[in-house]
């Protein structure tokens, strides 16, 4: 009885650690979707988006497009070098490197008329690495050491998700020990 307490135990923590990577979808314009009107600016203020999460954008087959462009051809609403277009329906876009990715709809006029999306992607987040101990910096007298500006006591999410890792790692030794 207690080996299979502890192996659901150790099933759930390792569920644990797998749902914090999860990616966030976006859909584009919310229930306006990919349409002419719509405010992109706006709408993609206030929101940080991060490699690994989605854009959705929801409209008519046929109806509109969506490009991928250059922050050139973005300017200019020209989708003559595209990086990828669609007009399924749904077009579903990985964001999947960090920087600024442009998107227009290329059908006359739309673009012009604001139907234009640039969205700023940050880098995901990397496992944190232990901290090196705290150096006197040059321009302090001996027996003093710079302070660090990490807040006492606290951990990073990365620092977290290893404890966890390390955490499953030795209960699922202690599991497998069991049997």
């Amino acid at each position: 009885m207690a080996c299979q307490s502890s192996l659901a135990l150790g099933l759930l923590l390792l569920v644990s650690c797998v749902s914090w990577s999860s990616a966030t979808d976006y859909t584009v314009g919310d229930s306006s979707g990919w349409a002419t009107g719509v405010d992109y600016t706006t709408w993609a203020s206030g929101k940080t988006f991060n490699t690994g999460d989605t854009l959705t954008f929801n409209y008519g087959s046929g109806t509109h497009t969506v490009d991928e462009v250059s922050s050139s051809d973005y300017s200019s609403c020209s989708s003559s070098n595209a990086v990828s277009s669609d007009s399924s329906g749904t077009t579903t876009i990985t964001l999947k490197k960090a920087g600024t990715h442009y998107f227009i709809c290329s059908i006359s006029g739309h673009c012009s008329n604001g139907m234009k999306l640039s969205v700023t992607v940050a880098a995901a987040a990397s496992p944190s690495t232990p901290s090196s101990p705290t150096t006197p910096s040059p321009s302090t007298s001996p027996g003093t050491t710079t302070p660090s500006t990490t807040p006492s006591g606290s951990m990073s999410i990365g620092s977290v998700r290893d404890l966890a890792v390390i955490g499953l790692g030795g209960l699922m030794g202690f599991v497998l020990g069991v049997f």
